[in-house]
């Protein structure tokens, strides 16, 4: 329910990697966040290797939960092949994993993607020469025209663009410059920008990057990567009012 100034609280965290020899690793963590948002977003790498197994142990945390869940996988959640099954256990589990679609709670629209790579501004990889480097660059521009679909869809005066990879390199500060480009795409930003109505962007990926910045057109951006946020508030999550 949201707060009494009509703000939604949103907690945000990135980069669970959970791993197939935990013990409810975020079960209790969950039940705090219950008492203190309204919504819990994960913004991918919830597994370490997307294993069926890994995605079992996080389910099991999930349903401690007693607000709603919602996210996108990572890129990790991809390494054996079955991000389908990934999803599937998340999903049975109560969690709603964004991908195609957007959804709104308490008069707040959320949509959302993995994202993928591609660069920044003049370091952005255009569909140019072989046509492996063409399918990569198709693959960003798939995962901003899913983004902008879903933006596209809501009706709400207020939203959040759910993210693993970074839409600007804002929250890329501290991670070397030299992978900026792997680290996420400016086209996200592109698609996000298109919309008024996003009030906020969370994102993960960049374990050793910076907690704020913007997109191009301006739009509040929180790199929400644990690893980011534990040395900063002393807790792995954020709450944000929307």
């Amino acid at each position: 329910m949201a707060n009494e100034n009509g703000k939604l609280r949103v907690a945000a965290i990135g980069d669970l990697h959970v791993q197939e020899n935990d013990t409810a690793p975020y079960r209790e963590m969950f039940s705090e966040i219950s008492n203190v948002a309204d919504v819990l977003v994960l913004c991918g790498d919830l597994t370490n290797f997307g294993k069926e197994s890994e995605a079992r142990i996080l389910a099991e945390d999930i349903k401690s939960c007693s607000i709603p869940v919602i996210g996108v996988l990572g890129n990790h959640d991809y390494e054996c092949g079955v991000p389908e099954t990934v999803t599937e256990i998340l999903h049975d589990a109560g969690m709603t994993v964004l991908d195609e679609q957007a959804i709104e709670i308490e008069g707040v629209g959320f949509a959302g993607v993995k994202g993928f790579m591609g660069g920044y501004g003049r370091g952005e990889l255009a569909p140019f020469g072989e046509p492996i480097a063409k399918a990569f660059v198709d693959e960003a521009l798939n995962e901003a025209r899913k983004l902008e679909n879903g933006l596209r869809s809501l009706r709400t005066e207020r939203s959040v663009a759910v993210l693993h990879y970074s839409p600007t390199i804002d929250t890329l500060q501290g991670e070397p410059e030299a992978i900026y480009q792997y680290l996420g795409s400016q086209r996200l930003a592109d698609a996000i920008d298109r919309f008024d109505h996003v009030k906020a962007v969370v994102h993960g990926h960049a374990h050793h990057g910076q907690y704020e910045g913007r997109t191009p057109g301006g739009t509040p951006v929180f790199n929400v990567a644990q690893f980011v946020l534990k040395p900063m508030f002393g807790k792995p999550y954020v709450v944000l009012e929307i």
